[in-house]
């Protein structure tokens, strides 16, 4: 009988409708959620016979939410600097806890605030995960979620940081005599030929230790000056004679430098083995580029030194944590020093309306979204990251309240239909008597 049809499309739209307005009220209560995704609800038909006949079969309707996870919202400034958003499409990747077996979880929710172990959490419970940076700022991304470790800096406090870069810039004298005599590589460490300039840095090795590294000069020939970089005293290095590098230095005739038919030893990294058995790594020597003027020139006036540039050394006490604009954590330490510590990585997928989504703003994968793939900000689809910013919740205030009063109208119809149907099948009844 149709009117028992039209009885059950009544139910089937007081179902979708309280589905519907189910939806606004997630939507609306999470108005003010860091990187909420406001979810939209949407009808299809449901038909319980396509045929046509003389009689009808009311089918009804049924409510299909979609979570607009691919929506951007828009990028609100912050006053904390762990607080991140995404400009552009990718996701954090998270753990719903620090340990390595906890559940993976992608979000965008970047109110990332440090917690009582020194764990960067944000508001939903999760923990951020990032790729290990080594002393020289590098990481290998090999599409391994395995490889992220939770972003964690309070474990450097009290320890320290080999030096991985020297930089200099410095001007040799252009009117200084050349040297005359017999030089051999070696003989400014030694002593055996007095330098015309030279300066002396402080290097630190993997257990904090403190080394003097001398960078002499002497003026061989027209545009060109001998170097040597050398550990004082020699004992505190392997080498012979404490020789760490040394080599040809030419200059342009207009005083930048000449690097390519320089000697690639004085430009190259050194690796000092040191003595008391502490470790190191490759320290990066920044003397300037091919034909520039940011490392050694070669112009009249005294020769001297501008400006100079040693890493590492002992760290204190953290005292905060700096994100910047490409995912980089670093540790920023009381001394005023900061070193980066963390690559972050930003997780994408064919189809982010797809995720799966999980309680505390976060999302999982799903059959539908496509597998995950990691790639520093900016990079192969990957958005941007903005430091001390946070990405506002997509929900519009103003259209949910249009959607609310839509859905109550039509739950009120709905409910109406099935006040109809039953007084047509009371009149049915009443046929009887």
């Amino acid at each position: 009988m149709s009117l028992y049809s039209a009885l059950y499309a009544g139910v089937s739209g007081l179902t979708a409708q309280s589905g519907a307005m189910a939806s606004v009220a997630d939507n609306i209560t999470n108005i003010n959620t860091v990187g909420y995704k406001n979810a939209d609800a949407q009808f299809r038909t449901l038909v319980a016979d396509g045929r046509g006949s003389a009689t009808y079969s009311a089918g009804g309707v049924a409510a299909v939410t979609h979570s607009l996870v691919s929506k951007q919202g828009v990028l609100q400034a912050a006053s904390s600097s762990t607080d991140i958003g995404i400009e552009g499409a990718g996701f954090f990747v998270t753990r719903d806890g620090a340990g390595a077996s906890a559940n993976i979880a992608y979000t965008r929710a970047g109110s990332f605030t440090p917690d009582s172990a020194g764990y960067l959490k944000n508001a939903g419970g999760y923990y951020l995960q990032g790729w290990p940076l080594d002393a020289q700022g590098a990481y290998v991304n090999n599409g391994n979620l395995n490889a992220l470790a939770p972003v964690r800096v309070s474990q450097l406090t009290g320890t320290a940081a080999a030096t991985s870069k020297l930089q200099m810039r410095a001007n040799l004298d252009s009117t200084t005599s050349a040297f005359t005599g017999t030089y051999t590589a070696g003989d400014l460490a030694a002593g055996t030929t007095p330098d015309q300039f030279k300066r002396s840095f402080d290097i630190t090795d993997a257990q904090g230790g403190s080394h003097a590294v001398t960078l002499a000069f002497l003026k061989t020939g027209p545009n060109t000056w001998a170097g040597e970089i050398y550990a004082q005293p020699a004992s505190d290095v392997a080498a012979t004679g404490g020789l760490l590098a040394s080599g040809r230095i030419v200059f342009n005739a207009d005083g930048s430098l000449d690097r390519a038919n320089s000697d690639a030893g004085m430009f190259d990294s050194i690796t000092p083995v040191w003595t008391n058995g502490a470790g190191t790594g490759p320290i990066t020597l920044g003397l300037g580029s091919d034909g520039g003027l940011d490392g050694l020139t070669q112009f009249g006036g005294t020769s001297s030194m501008i400006s100079s540039t040693v890493d590492g050394g002992l760290l204190g006490s953290v005292s905060s944590i700096r994100i910047s604009d490409a995912g980089v954590v670093s540790a920023v330490f009381e001394d005023g020093t900061s070193r980066a510590v963390y690559q972050l990585p930003l997780a994408s997928f064919q189809n982010a309306d797809g995720l799966t989504r999980l309680p505390g703003n976060a999302y999982s994968v799903s059959d539908e979204s496509g597998s995950v793939a990691i790639n520093p900000p900016g990079s192969l689809g990957a958005g941007s990251i903005s430091a001390n910013s946070l990405e506002a919740s997509t929900v519009d205030l103003a259209s949910e309240f249009t959607n609310m009063i839509r859905f109550q109208r039509a739950y009120s119809a709905s409910s109406k239909i099935i006040t109809t149907v039953d007084e047509m099948l009371q009149e049915v009844s009443n046929l009887k008597r």
